[in-house]
């Protein structure tokens, strides 16, 4: 029995008249007939009662209708969904993230905006370490990861820019150069270094002061680093948007003397991406100017 034995039946059913129900269907009368018959053969039950003026539903009729229907039902949600589906309205992407990323504001927009568009498209989004995202997303675990800038990518990666920051740097309160308006590269040669996942900052600042900067932790985690200076433990070269985000007791901001050394996010995804709502959400994420 095939689905159009379906629709066959559910019009005779709801005619309650041949001839009607087979031009509603834009079939012969007579195929109609055979076609019911079919069903009634392989069901090895009378659905219909036939007089020569009416047609009529048996009991057995009128539960198969009510299956019948409620078949075409799921049979019509399924290819709508599939439909939907392949227009990227529906689907899960999976978003990986560091943690500057958010603190920055670039995740939670581009979330906000993708959801106002496709609101049925689900967005599961976890902070992965930042070392790890390339890899989750070239093996499909993750489909767009939020990265800072530069990193080693893939060859099946892409990335685009998504905001543009500055490198600035992080101290105790208690520090000596903690009144400072700017602080010079070289007046960092004798401090200890907590460095975070990107450690473009502190080696810039240690190539311009001409030293090598001595590194007694490397939590990752902005948070983290941002404590661990708190304490006392050292100094951080952290994103400049840490400075209104994340603010602790005992640290203070300062730029950095001299040229900005600047820091980039970005989205990295896949070259051949196939899922439509990913595909969705990556021409987002390319129609982006940096900010």
């Amino acid at each position: 029995m095939e689905l159009r034995h379906f629709r066959y039946f559910v019009a005779v059913a709801e005619e309650l008249h041949f001839a009607r129900a087979a031009e509603r269907l834009g079939i012969a009368p007579s195929t109609l007939t055979v076609q019911i018959q079919e069903i009634e053969r392989a069901l090895q039950a009378r659905l219909l009662q036939r007089t020569k003026r009416s047609v009529g539903l048996t009991a057995a009729g009128e539960l198969f209708l009510e299956q019948a229907r409620a078949s075409l039902l799921r049979f019509d949600q399924a290819v709508g969904v599939g439909r939907r589906a392949g227009r990227g309205e529906l689907g899960r992407i999976v978003i990986g993230y560091v943690g500057s990323a958010a603190l920055a504001g670039i995740l939670q927009r581009q979330m906000r905006r993708f959801r106002t568009e496709w609101p049925d498209v689900q967005l599961q989004a976890n902070e992965q370490p930042m070392g790890r995202l390339p890899g989750l997303v070239a093996e499909g675990h993750v489909d767009i990861g939020f990265v800072r800038l530069p990193m080693a990518l893939p060859d099946e990666l892409r990335v685009h820019v998504l905001q543009r920051n500055r490198f600035c740097i992080a101290l105790p309160a208690s520090h000596r150069l903690a009144g400072a308006a700017a602080v010079d590269a070289q007046a960092l040669e004798d401090d200890d270094f907590v460095v975070p996942e990107q450690d473009l900052g502190t080696r810039e600042v240690g190539r311009r002061g001409r030293f090598e900067p001595r590194i007694v932790s490397a939590p990752g985690n902005l948070l983290t680093v941002l404590t661990e200076v708190s304490l006392r433990k050292g100094v951080a070269v952290v994103p400049d948007v840490v400075a209104t985000t994340l603010v602790l007791p005992d640290v203070v901001y300062k730029p950095l003397a001299g040229e900005p050394v600047t820091s980039e996010l970005a989205a990295i995804f896949r070259r051949s991406e196939g899922a439509p709502a990913v595909k969705n959400l990556i021409r987002q994420l390319v129609a982006a100017l940096p900010e």
